[in-house]
């Protein structure tokens, strides 16, 4: 886990807005959001370097980040485990990401689906990025 400087006002989610696999995700969550705890913010806005310098843009690159309101970043599957702890429509999905001892798998699979995201949705939203 990642400490920021810049405490955000709502848990916010920093992701690629430029995929369409990720526009998808944050659609969903979106929707699961009922409470509206969460910002959503495309890494790609300039605001994100400003705000959380301590993130490489690699860092996000590679994978969803969630940082909440003490500055605390967490990537990948740490940031859905989070996530499945703040939105009570994800609960049933808690009990599986938090059984001990399952993290690495669960590490495993978020980096291969951020890997393939581009071939799982097609390319970029605004055709800017390839395949890597």
């Amino acid at each position: 886990m990642i400490t920021t400087a810049t405490h955000p006002p709502r848990d916010t989610v920093l992701f690629d807005g430029r995929c369409r696999f990720c526009i998808g995700q944050i659609a969903m969550l979106r929707r699961l959001d009922v409470a509206g705890r969460l910002t959503f913010t495309s890494l790609h806005d300039p605001s994100v370097a400003a705000d959380f310098p301590e993130l490489s843009p690699q860092a996000l690159q590679a994978e969803m980040f969630v940082v909440d309101r003490e500055g605390h970043a967490r990537g990948g599957a740490q940031g859905w485990r989070y996530l499945t702890r703040r939105l009570p429509l994800l609960w049933p999905v808690a009990v599986l990401l938090h059984v001990p001892g399952s993290l690495p798998l669960w590490n495993w699979m978020y980096r291969l689906i951020a890997r393939n995201r581009h071939r799982l949705a097609g390319s970029c939203a605004d055709g800017t990025c390839r395949i890597h």
